[in-house]
């Protein structure tokens, strides 16, 4: 289509790279082929993470891998921009020299 879309994203792995390796080589791809990347790119982004971890849990089992990740992505779809993160992994936006608070941040004591 006409749209223009950009996509970042860092991953912060935890017990290794393996996951954090896996979810950059992965997410991206699912976020792409999902269904509802063109009508509801959050939806999208959201249901890209739950696959990309359920992915990633089968080649752990399979592997016996016992590492973890977090990570935070921005999908940018014409003018709007969409954030999705799991676990403590932050975003900052920076506007006009002032941040932008995009997210509250995970906390245990948070439900």
């Amino acid at each position: 289509d006409d749209i223009d879309r950009a996509y970042f994203a860092v991953f912060d792995g935890h017990g290794g790279v393996d996951a954090a390796n896996y979810s950059a080589t992965h997410l991206h791809v699912n976020v792409g082929l999902n269904k509802e990347i063109v009508k509801n790119p959050a939806e999208a982004l959201k249901c890209s993470f739950q696959k990309t971890d359920e992915m990633f849990l089968l080649k752990a089992k399979r592997e016996k891998l016992r590492s973890g990740t977090t990570g935070v992505s921005a999908l940018i779809v014409g003018n709007k921009l969409h954030i999705a993160w799991l676990g403590d992994s932050q975003v900052m936006l920076v506007q006009q020299g002032k941040a932008v608070t995009l997210m509250e941040p995970h906390k245990p004591e948070r439900e």
